[in-house]
């Protein structure tokens, strides 16, 4: 922990959320002066107080640690570059529409990285008129199926929560070209390019 930059940034944090040196102290059952120690970066606060630091901003530890906010540039921060992060123990998906510290069921998870579905494993998509019916004869069992599937445009995302022993199937408005993307509990995330007939 480097206490000039961890100091800098919780006097970041304080002054951002118009806190006083006293105010915060306060919240943490420290002294004011042990505040100001911190931000002059004459100290860093004790490793049993960062938890309790990280909830009152709304911050995680490790930003804490490492004395830095990561900033996403804006321009990235779009639905084409969107993340899936898969719990292994739970099942939970989370996404970002940019780099993103995730954890859950207490392990720092990783964006799963997506790779384009050889023929074989395409997930069906017919016309029916005005609307895809998106399907697959994917093997949908306890210990080999397809945890979601999602559409995602430019601007939008749609994510069809799927389930052992259940046939993969639903429809979609038909919009412009978009991407179909979906988790396998073996193979990973993978996705297609769909666009609609031109007549």
């Amino acid at each position: 922990m480097d206490q000039i930059k961890t100091g800098e940034l919780i006097r970041h944090f304080r002054t951002e959320m118009k806190l006083t040196q006293k105010q915060l102290a306060e919240r943490i059952n420290v002294s004011d002066k042990a505040v100001s120690k911190w931000e002059l970066g004459n100290g860093c606060p004790d490793i049993s107080l960062l938890a309790t630091l990280a909830e009152v901003f709304g911050t995680d530890v490790q930003v804490l640690l490492s004395g830095e906010i990561d900033k996403n540039e804006s321009e990235k921060g779009n639905m084409k570059k969107i993340k899936f992060y898969v719990c292994s123990n739970c099942g939970n998906i989370i996404t970002a529409t940019s780099d993103a510290a995730v954890t859950c069921c207490g392990n720092k998870l990783f964006p799963a990285e997506p790779r384009k579905a050889e023929e074989n494993e395409r997930l069906n998509v017919e016309d029916i008129g005005g609307e895809w019916y998106i399907s697959s004869d994917h093997e949908m069992t306890k210990e080999h199926y397809i945890t979601f599937a999602a559409y995602v445009s430019d601007s939008s995302i749609m994510m069809f929560k799927q389930y052992p022993e259940w046939n993969l199937q639903f429809n979609l408005p038909m919009y412009r070209s978009g991407r179909l993307m979906w988790y396998c509990t073996k193979c990973g995330l993978l996705y297609q390019d769909i666009r609609p007939e031109r007549k």
